[in-house]
């Protein structure tokens, strides 16, 4: 990672905590002349517009301050949006009775299966599948896991 990349990444992380948020993913993106930076935060509760807008103005702030960028550029501040995988162990809590589609690690095989998480207690998640059978996962076995839109 270069110099300005790390730079971006130690503010976001510094700005996101701040207000009580977590660093998902930063992308850099966009040419030299025009910088396209993406930065995805998320937080024990739902992280709504105006928390990505707050984060989004102090992250600026912090950049036009420190002079990091002279050139054209454009400063994006999201939650991750169900269509990212859960990352972190912290992002599972707000999703307990949530369907998910998941990936993981067992005995040297990837196993895939659908259910719904009804516990998390240290790195152990307990999800039911097929409303009867109950798997437990270590988070470490996780290799994806999808919160499901359910429109029931």
């Amino acid at each position: 990672m270069n110099l300005f990349n790390e730079n971006i990444n130690r503010i976001a992380i510094e700005k996101s905590e701040e207000n009580g948020f977590f660093l998902i993913d930063i992308i850099f993106r966009g040419n030299p002349n025009n910088k396209i930076i993406e930065i995805f935060i998320d937080g024990e509760k739902n992280v709504d517009a105006d928390d990505c807008a707050k984060v989004s103005r102090e992250i600026e702030e912090q950049i036009e301050n420190l002079g990091l960028i002279s050139v054209s550029y454009r400063l994006e501040v999201s939650s991750p949006g169900v269509d990212r995988p859960l990352k972190y162990l912290k992002q599972y809590f707000k999703h307990i009775n949530r369907k998910f589609e998941v990936s993981y690690k067992e005995n040297n095989e990837t196993r895939k299966f659908n259910g719904k998480l009804i516990s998390v207690e240290n790195d152990k998640l307990k999800f039911l599948h097929d409303n009867k059978n109950t798997i437990i996962i270590n988070f470490n076995n996780i290799i994806k896991a999808k919160v499901l839109i359910s429109f029931s």
